[in-house]
C-alpha cells in the first residue's frame, strides 16, 4: 500500500555539515601537525586543495597580514558577529568566548560583513596569547595596532579603526561554522596563513594534504636547483617540472 504522505525534505547530510559534532580525532599528534604544516606555504597547499577539487578555501585576498613575515597554522575556532546597537550581554558572551579558547587555536571571525566596529584590539591579543592561541583571520576591524605588533601577534585582518565593538557590533555564536568570503570553516578545520593569504584546509583530509604539499616542496626544490644549473626550459618541462 502507498502511502499518502509526502516525504518530507531530506537535509539530514547538510545538517551533519553544518552542526557538527566535536571535531574528530587526527592521526597525527596536533602539535606535530601544526608544525609541520607551518614547513610549508599558503600556495602549495592551496595548489593541493585544487587537487581534491576544493577551489574555495583560500580567505578574501582583501584581509592584509599585520606580520607577513610570518607564517602560522592552527585548528579553526569561529566566531561570528554582527552589527549591533545593542549593548547588554555582549562582555557576557565575548568572556565565554575567551574561556573556550586554547592552546594552538587559529580564531575564524565570521563579522557579517561589518564595517563600522573593530573585532580585536591589545586587550583581546594579550588574554589569547597567554593562552597559546596562534593567530586570528578576522573579516572586519582591529584596532590598538601597535600593542598587537609589541605582542608579536599574527592577524589577518580587513581593516584599521579607532572604533570599538560596543554599541556597534556583537558576538552571536561562536565554535559553529562560518563563511568568511568563499571559505566554509568548521572548527577544527586548519587554517594556515603567511604573506600571501590564509587558506582552510577540511579536517578530514589535513593528513593527506599536508603529505602532498611536503611532496610538492621537495620536487620544487630539485626544480630549483636545475635552473639555477642552467638546464633549458624544455629539459625541465620534460622531466615533469614546471613554471
Amino acid at each position: 500500500m502507498t502511502s499518502d504522505v509526502p516525504k518530507l525534505m531530506r537535509i539530514e547530510a547538510l545538517a551533519a555539515r553544518h552542526e557538527p559534532g566535536p571535531p574528530a580525532a587526527l592521526p597525527l599528534p596536533e602539535a606535530a601537525l601544526i608544525t609541520r604544516y607551518e614547513r610549508v606555504a599558503t600556495a602549495v597547499v592551496s595548489d593541493v586543495l585544487r587537487e581534491h577539487a576544493l577551489l574555495d578555501q583560500a580567505f578574501p585576498g582583501s584581509l592584509q597580514a599585520l606580520r607577513p613575515e610570518r607564517t602560522v597554522a592552527g585548528f579553526a575556532f569561529t566566531v561570528k558577529s554582527s552589527p549591533n546597537t545593542r549593548i547588554t550581554g555582549e562582555m557576557t558572551i565575548r568572556g565565554q568566548m575567551l574561556d573556550a579558547l586554547g592552546k594552538d587555536a587559529f580564531v575564524v571571525w565570521d563579522t557579517s560583513s561589518d564595517a563600522r566596529g573593530t573585532m580585536w584590539g591589545g586587550v583581546m591579543t594579550a588574554t589569547v596569547v597567554a593562552k597559546g592561541v596562534r593567530g586570528a583571520v578576522i573579516d572586519g576591524g582591529i584596532r590598538d595596532t601597535a600593542q598587537i605588533l609589541a605582542r608579536d601577534f599574527p592577524i589577518w585582518y580587513r581593516y584599521r579603526s579607532p572604533n570599538g565593538s560596543l554599541g556597534r557590533c556583537q558576538i552571536t555564536h561562536y565554535q559553529i561554522p562560518v563563511r568568511v568570503g568563499d571559505v566554509f570553516v568548521r572548527p577544527g578545520d586548519v587554517v594556515l596563513a603567511d604573506a600571501d593569504g590564509a587558506v582552510c584546509v577540511p579536517r578530514e583530509i589535513v593528513v593527506p594534504v599536508l603529505e602532498r604539499a611536503e611532496e610538492i616542496l621537495g620536487n620544487e626544490e630539485r626544480i630549483f636547483a636545475w635552473v639555477e644549473e642552467g638546464q633549458s626550459i624544455a629539459e625541465i618541462t620534460g622531466k615533469g617540472g614546471y613554471f
